[in-house]
């Protein structure tokens, strides 16, 4: 009899899993938030169905089960919540969905937290399951912790509370030829903070250097130009998280804070290259429009990238009343104003690319550069 697996969260990167498990024989249920019910997958569903979006317009007529019934039952309880919430308030958001995945687990059970957490977030989790279930990890349940972010490169390791040899669970994550590892807890927390610290040092270290380009020498830069925004707020939770993990002002939490600070300054930079043309061009603010083009992915368990929008869009609204967010066609026909299209990311500048422009249309790439063209 196939083990039963249940996701908790409609999330792209829970389905993207889903869907491969499903595939590749297993018995999956994915649970949505929003609606407390488990849609049933099938292979067929998973090859119809390529994304999260395509799957919620046909969720009515899909095959469904209570989600606490769902859970009950389940081997394997796989952890992928949207957390849409911020600041102080982003803690409470995922422990409260956390609490929902779990009260319905039963003994024997495994459960997988694919969350991102900061140092020693999972042992606070472990404390939860234990509160409201009753339950010990490593003793009546199985706890392991395998964050996803990329959908085409899983971590390499499994955190488990126990160094444990569990072969189903393998054979579920299994992607490639190269079999996973099971490492400790902390080893797995450890690896992905090296490797989320790793990533935003680096990247840091390119956009402070290129406040430094003149626009005329960028020619020896071209190796940065398709490094956008979109790329820079992939994984600033994870970055904030273990952030939050702190106490103590430690060599580690400089390199988070400074990053964090990097980022923000970067955001700062974009909007006053959006305002230095504006100036350089004699343009009025009641006589433009900005666009904001940012094509978004809003089923992912992050909602980092939204929450950067939001605020670009914000600020620029303090000074320019016409403020357009755009997530796909871009609309560049405005004949009663000029307009200034900020391309986020990489697939957004070559869709505008593509639009044949006016001469009233001037287009900065996101990048460390912030290049301008018209």
């Amino acid at each position: 009899m196939k083990e039963k697996v249940v996701f908790f969260g409609l999330s792209t990167e829970g389905y993207h899993l889903a869907s491969k498990m499903v595939i590749d024989g297993a018995d999956v249920k994915i649970i949505d938030e929003s609606s407390s019910s488990a849609i049933v997958l099938n292979p067929e569903i998973a090859k119809t169905y390529s994304n999260v979006i395509s799957l919620r317009e046909d969720e009515p007529l899909l095959a469904m089960e209570p989600s606490n019934i769902a859970i009950s039952k389940a081997k394997y309880l796989f952890f992928t919540p949207r957390i849409r919430k911020t600041g102080q308030d982003l803690k409470t958001e995922v422990n409260s969905k956390f609490k929902e995945a779990i009260k319905e687990l039963k003994k024997g059970s495994s459960l997988i937290n694919c969350l991102p957490t900061g140092f020693k977030g999972n042992d606070e989790n472990i404390s939860l399951l234990k509160h409201v279930t009753g339950l010990e990890a490593g003793e009546s349940i199985s706890y392991f912790y395998f964050p996803l972010n990329d959908l085409n490169k899983t971590p390499d390791v499994i955190g488990s509370v126990k160094q444990t040899n569990e072969k189903n669970l393998l054979t579920l994550l299994k992607t490639d030829k190269k079999e996973k590892k099971f490492v400790s807890l902390s080893s797995a927390e450890n690896l992905h903070a090296i490797t989320t610290i790793q990533k935003f040092s680096n990247l840091c270290s390119i956009v402070e250097v290129c406040k430094f380009v003149k626009p005329k020498q960028t020619t020896p830069f071209n190796d940065f130009k398709d490094l956008y925004l979109d790329d820079m707020v992939n994984g600033l939770y994870d970055l904030r998280m273990l952030g939050s993990s702190f106490e103590s002002a430690q060599t580690l939490m400089y390199l988070i804070n400074g990053s964090v600070r990097g980022i923000h300054g970067y955001i700062k930079r974009l909007i006053d290259t959006i305002r230095i043309t504006l100036k350089k061009n004699d343009l009025k603010a009641s006589k433009t429009k900005i666009v904001l083009s940012w094509t978004l992915d809003t089923n992912e368990m992050r909602g980092d990238k939204i929450e950067m929008l939001n605020i670009i869009a914000s600020k620029l609204r303090d000074y320019i009343g016409d403020i357009e967010t755009s997530t796909g066609s871009v609309d560049l026909f405005h004949h009663d104003k000029v307009t200034i299209v900020v391309a986020c990311s990489s697939s957004d500048y070559k869709a505008i690319s593509e639009i044949e422009k006016g001469k009233d249309i001037f287009v900065i790439k996101a990048n460390p550069l912030c290049e301008v063209s018209s």
